[in-house]
């Protein structure tokens, strides 16, 4: 019987550090967009329609493209503000509007979704874009997914390990045979489309030992969310993945860290298009979420060059990521763009900046 391998909970011995080490040479350097799709404000500060959201992306992406940039990643979410909750549609529409950017989730909530489903949408988007999808995968820090398609939350941990496991099967392609306990099972079952391309898969990992040795078991690509305090705390976690690929016999794994922000032509103008929608949407999530309310002090504390936000200049945000992929090692940043309220075309704006300026700095920073 094929089921997902026992948690360890193994915590990382490493301390963290802020001494630089050299990303992965085996693995290029590559940057990413990623958005949850929230939904814009016109120029008189009145929210647009959700259909006209969905549309924009399609924009975005175009843009990034544009730009230069490497991958364009859509989060799953199921909330009025954040309505991307079929990012593999969108996606659809990206690739036939683009021809070399790489395409993705930003995460696909696994754990309340189907293995099989999952594979074979992102199957038909590889064969759609020429072998240029992607997937990351996430237990789902919002819940919002779990109510909806009807899972229990006190099965959080094992939905994810056993629809991993399956996940896995599928990828190694022929017929699949596969036990568990969420779902019903497989027999030499043929899954289509079958993949004539890889389809890289990443694990977004939020700060969980046990999902960094989940990850490695699997020989998947981690990706290391930050979205509050220094980068140095999740050090330790890099050098867990790198342990535990050698000990599963696993080939190195590239490792990408995904971080929110905006870029705007100068620091007063991306804080001021910034600040107040994440401050509206922080203090509108803290109660489920368990965020501190932030304070324009606790804001700036974040944007300053040890916290989690990468908002600011082309030049002060192409910095900042060039002083912390190599803390954890990274070869790959993806920005996380986009808070509910901000408009279109302050994204777009940031979007051509992040590319043109922001990453041929951090490339010349990095040597």
């Amino acid at each position: 019987m094929n089921t997902a391998p026992e948690s360890t909970t193994t915590e990382p011995t490493t301390e963290p550090t802020t001494e630089p080490t050299t990303p992965e040479k085996r693995f290029p350097l590559s940057f990413g967009l990623n958005t949850f799709g929230d939904v814009t404000n016109d120029a008189d500060g009145r929210p647009i329609s959700q259909a006209q959201t969905i549309r924009d992306l399609v924009g975005h992406a175009v843009a990034a493209e544009e730009a230069g940039l490497d991958y364009f990643g859509i989060g799953e979410h199921h909330t009025d503000d954040m309505p991307l909750s079929a990012a593999d549609v969108v996606l659809g529409a990206i690739a036939a509007r683009t021809e070399r950017i790489h395409l993705g989730s930003a995460v696909t909530v696994l754990s309340s979704d189907d293995p099989v489903r999952v594979f074979q949408r992102y199957s038909t988007l590889n064969a759609l874009s020429g072998g240029r999808a992607e997937v990351i995968l996430g237990r789902g820090s919002s819940i919002d997914s779990f109510p909806l398609f009807g899972f229990d939350l006190n099965d959080y941990e094992t939905l994810f390990e056993e629809k991993t496991n399956l996940f896995a099967h599928l990828l190694r392609g022929g017929p699949v045979t596969w036990e568990g306990t969420t779902r019903r099972g497989l027999r030499d079952q043929d899954v289509v489309p079958h993949l004539d391309t890889p389809l890289p898969t990443w694990i977004g990992v939020g700060g969980s030992p046990e999902s960094v040795i989940r990850t490695a078991h699997y020989g998947f690509s981690l990706m290391l969310a930050v979205i509050g305090g220094p980068v140095a705390r999740f050090a330790p976690y890099a050098e867990l993945f790198h342990k535990a690929l050698e000990q599963f016999g696993q080939e190195p794994q590239p490792i990408g860290l995904h971080s929110p922000g905006h870029v705007a032509a100068t620091d007063e103008q991306a804080r001021e298009e910034f600040w107040p929608h994440y401050r509206d949407m922080i203090t509108k999530v803290s109660a489920t979420r368990g965020f501190a309310i932030p304070t324009e002090s606790s804001f700036l504390r974040e944007i300053g060059p040890d916290g989690s936000l990468y908002v600011g200049s082309p030049e002060t945000v192409a910095a900042k990521i060039a002083k912390n992929l190599p803390i954890v090692g990274a070869n790959r940043f993806d920005l996380k763009y986009g808070i509910p309220g901000m408009t279109d075309e302050s994204l777009l704006t940031g979007i051509r900046l992040y590319g043109g300026e922001v990453v041929p700095r951090v490339r010349e920073l990095l040597g």
